[in-house]
Protein backbone atom coordinates (compact mmCIF):
# COMPACT_ATOMS: atom_id res chain seq x y z
CA UNK A 1 0.00 0.00 0.00
CA UNK A 2 0.97 3.24 -0.78
CA UNK A 3 -0.17 6.31 1.82
CA UNK A 4 -0.50 9.72 0.95
CA UNK A 5 -1.77 12.23 3.74
CA UNK A 6 -4.55 14.32 2.36
CA UNK A 7 -3.15 17.49 2.53
CA UNK A 8 0.15 16.78 0.28
CA UNK A 9 0.50 17.40 -3.19
CA UNK A 10 1.88 14.59 -5.59
CA UNK A 11 1.70 15.48 -9.42
CA UNK A 12 0.67 13.51 -11.87
CA UNK A 13 3.83 11.11 -13.47
CA UNK A 14 5.49 10.77 -10.05
CA UNK A 15 6.25 7.28 -9.38
CA UNK A 16 5.85 5.79 -5.95
CA UNK A 17 6.26 2.31 -5.37
CA UNK A 18 5.05 -0.06 -2.54
CA UNK A 19 5.32 1.07 0.77
CA UNK A 20 6.12 4.35 0.65
CA UNK A 21 4.41 7.10 2.92
CA UNK A 22 4.38 10.62 1.85
CA UNK A 23 2.81 12.77 5.07
CA UNK A 24 0.95 15.98 5.32
CA UNK A 25 2.02 18.94 3.52
CA UNK A 26 4.16 17.17 1.68
CA UNK A 27 5.06 18.20 -2.31
CA UNK A 28 6.58 15.69 -4.77
CA UNK A 29 7.12 17.23 -8.73
CA UNK A 30 6.13 15.09 -11.52
CA UNK A 31 9.76 13.57 -12.16
CA UNK A 32 10.28 12.11 -9.50
CA UNK A 33 10.49 8.56 -8.01
CA UNK A 34 10.46 7.38 -5.06
CA UNK A 35 11.52 3.52 -3.82
CA UNK A 36 9.87 1.06 -1.71
CA UNK A 37 8.80 2.15 2.00
CA UNK A 38 10.48 5.42 1.91
CA UNK A 39 9.11 7.79 4.39
CA UNK A 40 8.32 11.60 4.03
CA UNK A 41 7.50 12.52 6.86
CA UNK A 42 6.03 16.13 6.45
CA UNK A 43 6.37 19.52 4.67
CA UNK A 44 9.08 17.56 2.26
CA UNK A 45 9.58 19.15 -0.75
CA UNK A 46 10.76 16.36 -3.98
CA UNK A 47 10.98 18.15 -7.21
CA UNK A 48 13.00 18.51 -10.55
CA UNK A 49 14.54 14.68 -11.96
CA UNK A 50 14.93 12.76 -8.75
CA UNK A 51 15.42 9.59 -7.87
CA UNK A 52 15.14 8.47 -4.26
CA UNK A 53 15.61 4.83 -3.31
CA UNK A 54 14.25 2.28 -0.93
CA UNK A 55 13.85 1.93 2.88
CA UNK A 56 14.95 5.92 3.57
CA UNK A 57 13.37 7.83 6.03
CA UNK A 58 13.30 12.02 5.38
CA UNK A 59 12.45 14.32 8.12
CA UNK A 60 10.61 17.36 7.88
CA UNK A 61 11.05 20.65 5.95
CA UNK A 62 13.48 18.17 3.90
CA UNK A 63 14.43 19.94 0.38
CA UNK A 64 15.39 17.83 -2.56
CA UNK A 65 16.03 18.31 -5.75
CA UNK A 66 15.52 21.72 -5.96
CA UNK A 67 17.82 24.25 -8.68
CA UNK A 68 21.19 24.97 -8.28
CA UNK A 69 22.44 27.90 -6.14
CA UNK A 70 25.48 28.29 -9.01
CA UNK A 71 24.47 31.12 -11.46
CA UNK A 72 25.82 29.35 -14.38
CA UNK A 73 22.64 26.70 -14.32
CA UNK A 74 20.35 27.69 -16.61
CA UNK A 75 17.79 25.12 -16.29
CA UNK A 76 19.39 22.15 -17.79
CA UNK A 77 17.74 18.55 -17.39
CA UNK A 78 20.08 17.69 -14.61
CA UNK A 79 19.45 14.87 -11.57
CA UNK A 80 19.35 14.27 -8.04
CA UNK A 81 19.66 10.77 -6.75
CA UNK A 82 19.62 9.37 -3.58
CA UNK A 83 20.38 5.61 -2.88
CA UNK A 84 18.95 3.21 0.39
CA UNK A 85 18.25 3.34 4.00
CA UNK A 86 19.58 7.04 4.46
CA UNK A 87 18.57 8.73 7.28
CA UNK A 88 17.71 12.77 6.03
CA UNK A 89 16.99 14.77 8.99
CA UNK A 90 15.34 17.95 9.63
CA UNK A 91 16.14 20.94 6.87
CA UNK A 92 18.37 18.95 4.75
CA UNK A 93 18.89 20.74 1.85
CA UNK A 94 20.07 18.90 -1.48
CA UNK A 95 20.49 20.71 -4.68
CA UNK A 96 20.52 19.02 -8.18
CA UNK A 97 23.59 18.79 -10.42
CA UNK A 98 24.66 21.25 -13.22
CA UNK A 99 26.15 20.83 -16.84
CA UNK A 100 29.27 19.59 -15.19
CA UNK A 101 28.50 16.46 -13.49
CA UNK A 102 24.89 16.46 -14.69
CA UNK A 103 23.83 15.09 -11.36
CA UNK A 104 23.84 15.40 -7.68
CA UNK A 105 24.24 11.46 -5.86
CA UNK A 106 23.87 10.73 -1.88
CA UNK A 107 24.97 7.11 -2.03
CA UNK A 108 23.60 4.87 0.99
CA UNK A 109 23.00 3.74 4.50
CA UNK A 110 24.26 7.35 4.94
CA UNK A 111 23.06 10.41 8.13
CA UNK A 112 22.88 13.10 7.09
CA UNK A 113 21.94 15.52 10.39
CA UNK A 114 19.71 18.48 10.93
CA UNK A 115 20.62 22.10 8.39
CA UNK A 116 23.24 19.83 6.73
CA UNK A 117 23.70 21.44 2.48
CA UNK A 118 24.49 19.10 0.37
CA UNK A 119 25.13 21.74 -3.15
CA UNK A 120 25.14 20.93 -7.00
CA UNK A 121 27.08 18.05 -8.45
CA UNK A 122 28.24 16.59 -5.26
CA UNK A 123 29.22 12.79 -4.45
CA UNK A 124 28.44 11.53 -1.31
CA UNK A 125 29.49 7.51 -1.24
CA UNK A 126 28.48 5.16 1.54
CA UNK A 127 27.72 4.92 4.69
CA UNK A 128 28.95 8.67 5.47
CA UNK A 129 28.07 10.78 8.74
CA UNK A 130 27.51 14.57 8.20
CA UNK A 131 27.23 16.08 10.98
CA UNK A 132 24.85 18.74 12.07
CA UNK A 133 25.58 22.03 9.85
CA UNK A 134 27.56 20.32 7.31
CA UNK A 135 28.11 22.41 4.11
CA UNK A 136 29.21 21.00 0.97
CA UNK A 137 29.59 23.06 -1.56
CA UNK A 138 29.55 22.45 -5.59
CA UNK A 139 31.40 19.65 -6.99
CA UNK A 140 32.56 17.93 -3.54
CA UNK A 141 33.50 14.25 -3.65
CA UNK A 142 33.14 12.29 -0.07
CA UNK A 143 34.25 8.97 -0.13
CA UNK A 144 32.75 5.64 1.74
CA UNK A 145 32.89 5.81 5.88
CA UNK A 146 33.76 9.59 5.95
CA UNK A 147 32.52 11.25 9.10
CA UNK A 148 32.51 15.36 8.77
CA UNK A 149 32.01 16.92 12.18
CA UNK A 150 29.21 19.56 12.94
CA UNK A 151 29.10 23.24 11.37
CA UNK A 152 31.99 22.50 8.81
CA UNK A 153 31.93 23.59 5.41
CA UNK A 154 34.10 22.06 2.96
CA UNK A 155 34.95 24.55 -0.55
CA UNK A 156 33.90 23.45 -3.60
CA UNK A 157 35.43 20.70 -5.84
CA UNK A 158 37.34 18.94 -2.41
CA UNK A 159 37.41 15.26 -2.11
CA UNK A 160 37.35 14.05 1.43
CA UNK A 161 38.89 10.09 1.70
CA UNK A 162 37.11 7.17 2.84
CA UNK A 163 37.78 6.37 7.05
CA UNK A 164 38.53 9.80 7.56
CA UNK A 165 37.24 11.94 10.33
CA UNK A 166 36.78 16.12 10.30
CA UNK A 167 36.86 17.86 13.59
CA UNK A 168 33.64 19.79 14.48
CA UNK A 169 33.77 23.53 13.10
CA UNK A 170 36.73 22.65 11.18
CA UNK A 171 37.42 24.32 7.41
CA UNK A 172 38.24 22.56 4.83
CA UNK A 173 39.73 24.34 1.98
CA UNK A 174 41.76 21.12 1.07
CA UNK A 175 41.08 17.51 0.21
CA UNK A 176 41.60 15.01 3.59
CA UNK A 177 43.31 12.08 2.52
CA UNK A 178 41.88 8.82 3.38
CA UNK A 179 42.33 6.93 7.22
CA UNK A 180 43.11 10.32 8.70
CA UNK A 181 41.87 12.45 11.45
CA UNK A 182 41.63 16.40 10.67
CA UNK A 183 40.46 19.44 12.22
CA UNK A 184 40.87 23.14 12.53
CA UNK A 185 40.24 26.64 10.86
CA UNK A 186 41.71 26.01 8.16
CA UNK A 187 41.56 22.43 8.52
CA UNK A 188 45.01 20.21 9.04
CA UNK A 189 46.17 16.73 9.36
CA UNK A 190 45.61 15.13 13.41
CA UNK A 191 46.55 11.43 13.28
CA UNK A 192 45.40 8.38 11.80
CA UNK A 193 42.15 7.30 12.46
CA UNK A 194 42.78 4.74 14.72
CA UNK A 195 39.84 4.38 16.55
CA UNK A 196 37.27 4.47 13.58
CA UNK A 197 39.76 1.64 11.56
CA UNK A 198 39.65 -0.63 14.86
CA UNK A 199 35.99 -0.64 14.93
CA UNK A 200 35.38 -1.12 11.23
CA UNK A 201 37.28 -3.92 11.42
CA UNK A 202 41.08 -2.94 9.95
CA UNK A 203 43.24 -5.93 11.03
CA UNK A 204 46.32 -5.06 13.25
CA UNK A 205 48.43 -5.59 10.24
CA UNK A 206 46.29 -3.20 8.00
CA UNK A 207 46.44 -0.29 11.32
CA UNK A 208 50.48 -0.95 11.38
CA UNK A 209 50.97 -0.44 7.66
CA UNK A 210 48.50 2.63 7.67
CA UNK A 211 50.71 3.81 10.53
CA UNK A 212 53.80 3.29 8.94
CA UNK A 213 52.58 4.98 5.93
CA UNK A 214 51.24 8.10 8.35
CA UNK A 215 54.59 8.82 9.28
CA UNK A 216 56.00 8.53 6.05
CA UNK A 217 53.30 11.43 4.72
CA UNK A 218 52.82 13.49 7.21
CA UNK A 219 55.72 13.08 9.68
CA UNK A 220 58.97 12.38 8.25
CA UNK A 221 59.06 16.10 6.34
CA UNK A 222 59.99 14.54 3.03
CA UNK A 223 58.62 16.33 -0.63
CA UNK A 224 55.31 14.68 -1.51
CA UNK A 225 56.38 12.91 -4.24
CA UNK A 226 59.21 11.16 -2.40
CA UNK A 227 56.50 10.01 0.11
CA UNK A 228 54.60 8.81 -2.34
CA UNK A 229 57.79 6.90 -4.02
CA UNK A 230 58.26 5.37 -0.74
CA UNK A 231 55.31 4.12 -0.46
CA UNK A 232 54.47 2.46 -3.18
CA UNK A 233 57.94 0.55 -3.52
CA UNK A 234 57.42 -0.22 0.64
CA UNK A 235 54.09 -1.23 0.22
CA UNK A 236 53.14 -2.96 -3.21
CA UNK A 237 51.25 -5.25 -2.66
CA UNK A 238 48.80 -3.25 0.36
CA UNK A 239 44.97 -2.31 -1.11
CA UNK A 240 44.48 0.00 1.43
CA UNK A 241 47.88 2.19 0.93
CA UNK A 242 47.15 2.10 -2.84
CA UNK A 243 44.04 3.79 -2.31
CA UNK A 244 45.88 6.55 -0.50
CA UNK A 245 48.42 6.78 -2.92
CA UNK A 246 45.84 7.00 -5.72
CA UNK A 247 44.10 9.17 -3.52
CA UNK A 248 46.87 11.85 -3.48
CA UNK A 249 47.70 11.65 -7.12
CA UNK A 250 43.83 12.22 -8.42
CA UNK A 251 44.34 15.57 -5.77
CA UNK A 252 42.63 18.54 -8.14
CA UNK A 253 43.27 20.82 -4.88
CA UNK A 254 46.56 19.47 -3.17
CA UNK A 255 46.01 17.44 0.00
CA UNK A 256 46.15 18.79 3.86
CA UNK A 257 48.80 18.58 5.73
Amino acid sequence: MIEIHSSAIVEDGAILEPGVKIGPFCIVGKDVKIGQNTVLQSHVVVEGITEIGEDNLIYSFVSIGKASQDLKYKGEPTKTIIGNNNTIREFVTIHRGTDDRWETIVGSNNLLMAYVHVAHDVIVGDNCILANGVTLAGHVTVDDYAIIGGLTPVHQFCRIGSYSMIGGGSAVNQDICPFVTAEGNKAVVRGLNSIGLRRKGFTEEDRSNLKKAYRILFRKGAPLKEALAELESTFSEDKNIKYLVDFIKDSNRGITR
